[in-house]
C-alpha cells in the first residue's frame, strides 16, 4: 500500500491544489486547506470502480440490497453499532445531508446551534440557508476542548431547532467520551433539538482512543437523533457524493425520506458502488495501513512544529487535521498568515474559519505523502526563525 507517491496535483481540477492563489500561494505551495487526501484510495475502492467503468454501460440502478448491507456491517465490525438497513438512507455526499438536515427540520429564520471551533461548514450552511448560526463556545482546558455548559445554555435561543454535533470533532480531533455524548444528548433532549451527529471521520481515530456513535451512547434519545456518515474521508472518495443518513426514529426517517423524493435524489451507481467496496473486509485493512501511516505523520508534524517558540499543535485523537495555535508567538493574525502562506508557501485552513476566538490557529494536514509533511514542517521552521 503506497502513500508516498508525490502524484501530480496542480492542474487536475482539485479543490484544494487548484484554488491556492486565494491565499496568494503560488504552484510550489502545499495545499492543506480542504479535508481531502493526497494519496489514492483503498485497491478495492480502485477496482470496483475501474470494473464498473469498463463495464460501459452507466445505467440506473445499483446493488443497492448489497450497498446498505455493507454499511451496516462497517458499522457492527468498526464501531460496535448494529444498524438496521432500514435505517439508511444516502444522500449526495455528507456535506448535501448536513444541509438537508437544515432544510428538513427548520424554517428559514430560525436558529441552529454548534460547539465551536467547528468544521465551516456548518456556519456556512446555515447561512446559505436563510437560518442563523448559533456558537456554543467550547472551554480549552489543559490543552483539549471541553464542553462548556454553562455557557452552551446562556447562547442558545428559544427559536434554536436543531443541535449539530461533530464526533470526533473537527478541528481539534477530540474523541468524546460516552459521559460527553450522553451530555450532549440530554442537552438537546431538554431543548427540544433534533440532534445531528456528523462523523465523518470516526474511521480515523488513533490508537488508545475509541470512537462511540451517538445512538450507542445515548439510545434513549433516539427520537431525535440523525447520525451522517460516509466513505469521503477515509476514503478519499468525496467526489463521489455518496453519504449516509441513518435514522433510527420512523417519523424522522419518513420525513426525510420525503425529502429526498421531493428532491428526485438517489446515489450515483459509482459512488454506491465505491463505497460498497470501501466497507469491507478489504477496505478494513487498507484503512489500519493508513492510520499507521498518518501516526506517523503525525508524530513528525507535532514534533517539529512544537519546536518552534510560540506554536503548538494541539494532540490529535482522531482527523488527520492537525490544529495549531500560533497565539504564543505574540503575532497578529495577518501577520502569521504573511509567514505561513507567504514565506513558507503554505495554505491551511485559516482558524477565523471555525469561530470566534480560533483567529490565531490554523488547521493543517496530514492525509498527504510524507514528503509533504517534512517539507511543511522545515518551511514553517525557516517562517518562523527569527523566534528561534
Amino acid at each position: 500500500m503506497d502513500f508516498d507517491t508525490l502524484h501530480p496535483m496542480i492542474g487536475t481540477f482539485s479543490g484544494k491544489w487548484d484554488s491556492m492563489d486565494m491565499f496568494g500561494v503560488g504552484p510550489d505551495g502545499i495545499a492543506m486547506h480542504v479535508a481531502d487526501s493526497d494519496y489514492p484510495s483503498a485497491p478495492c475502492v480502485i477496482d470496483a470502480v475501474t470494473k464498473e467503468a469498463q463495464r460501459g454501460i452507466f445505467n440506473y440502478g445499483f446493488d443497492r440490497k448489497g450497498y446498505v448491507n455493507s454499511v451496516c456491517w462497517w458499522m457492527q465490525t468498526r464501531h460496535g453499532w448494529p444498524v438496521d438497513p432500514d435505517w439508511v438512507l444516502t444522500s449526495q455526499g455528507l456535506g448535501m445531508a448536513i444541509a438537508l438536515c437544515i432544510d428538513v427540520w427548520s424554517e428559514p429564520g430560525d436558529d441552529i446551534a454548534f460547539f465551536t471551533p467547528v468544521y465551516h461548514e456548518f456556519r456556512l450552511k446555515t447561512q446559505r440557508a436563510h437560518r442563523n448560526h448559533v456558537e456554543l463556545p467550547m472551554a480549552l482546558v489543559d490543552g483539549r476542548y471541553e464542553l462548556d455548559w454553562d455557557a452552551a445554555e446562556a447562547a442558545l435561543t428559544p427559536k434554536t431547532k436543531i443541535l449539530l454535533f461533530c464526533s470526533p470533532q473537527n478541528p481539534s480531533g477530540r474523541v468524546w467520551t460516552v459521559e460527553e455524548l450522553r451530555q450532549v444528548a440530554d442537552f438537546a433532549a431538554r431543548h427540544n433539538l433534533v440532534l445531528v451527529s456528523d462523523e465523518v471521520h470516526a474511521d480515523l481515530v488513533y490508537a488508545g482512543n475509541t470512537h462511540v456513535p451517538m445512538d450507542i451512547a445515548a439510545p434513549e434519545h433516539r427520537d431525535r437523533t440523525v447520525t451522517l456518515f460516509a466513505a469521503s474521508k477515509t476514503f478519499n472518495l468525496a467526489g463521489l457524493r455518496v453519504g449516509q443518513i441513518i435514522i433510527p426514529d420512523d417519523t424522522l426517517r419518513a420525513q426525510m425520506e420525503d425529502r429526498l423524493t421531493a428532491l428526485n435524489y438517489d446515489a450515483t451507481t459509482l459512488g454506491a458502488f465505491a463505497s460498497q467496496a470501501a466497507y469491507s473486509p478489504d477496505g478494513n485493512e487498507w484503512v489500519a495501513a493508513q492510520m499507521s501511516y498518518l501516526e506517523e505523520n503525525r508524530r513528525i508534524f507535532d514534533e517539529g512544529v512544537n519546536a518552534i517558540p510560540g506554536v503548538w499543535s494541539m494532540p490529535l485523537q482522531a482527523t488527520y487535521l492537525p490544529w495549531v495555535d500560533f497565539s504564543g508567538t505574540g503575532m497578529s493574525m495577518e501577520e502569521i498568515a504573511r509567514r505561513v502562506n507567504g514565506e513558507a508557501q503554505i495554505t491551511p485552513a485559516p482558524g477565523k474559519w471555525f469561530g470566534t476566538g480560533s483567529e490565531l490557529w490554523n488547521r493543517f494536514l496530514l492525509a498527504t505523502p510524507r514528503a509533504n509533511v517534512e517539507a511543511t514542517v522545515q518551511r514553517l521552521q525557516r517562517a518562523f526563525s527569527d523566534l528561534q
